[in-house]
């Protein structure tokens, strides 16, 4: 249970580094943690006038791969039906996109921007 807490609160602080990552490029923070029963979106941005999804993925070591490597399609396709429920709930005409924010190591960003399209799955 300890490791969980500790993994939970490091989660939590990589978000925060990613959401003020992204807002020192502009972006501008809609929610943080939209959960439903098919998963989370960490982050929902807007990026001028689109609408972005954005997943934050944390690695201390890439000595089993890259954070990056870890959204594989069955996170992928989590993300997508998140991200239908979150536009049923929030109707938008903007456009969309899917984000990925990789850490790997105490804080080395790499900013995958359209990582994946919303018509994917």
């Amino acid at each position: 249970m300890r490791h969980q807490a500790f993994a939970g609160a490091i989660g939590q602080d990589k978000e925060r580094l990613a959401e003020r990552f992204l807002r020192e490029h502009g972006l501008e923070l809609r929610t943080r943690n939209h959960r439903c029963r098919f998963g989370e979106i960490d982050l929902v941005m807007a990026d001028g006038d689109t609408l972005v999804f954005v997943e934050v993925r944390y690695r201390r070591s890439a000595r089993f791969g890259s954070a990056a490597e870890t959204v594989d399609a069955r996170k992928r396709q989590r993300l997508v039906k998140t991200a239908r429920h979150y536009l049923q709930r929030n109707p938008t005409m903007l456009p969309c996109r899917f984000d990925v924010i990789a850490i790997d190591g105490p804080d080395h960003i790499n900013w995958i921007r359209h990582a994946f399209a919303l018509d994917t799955f």
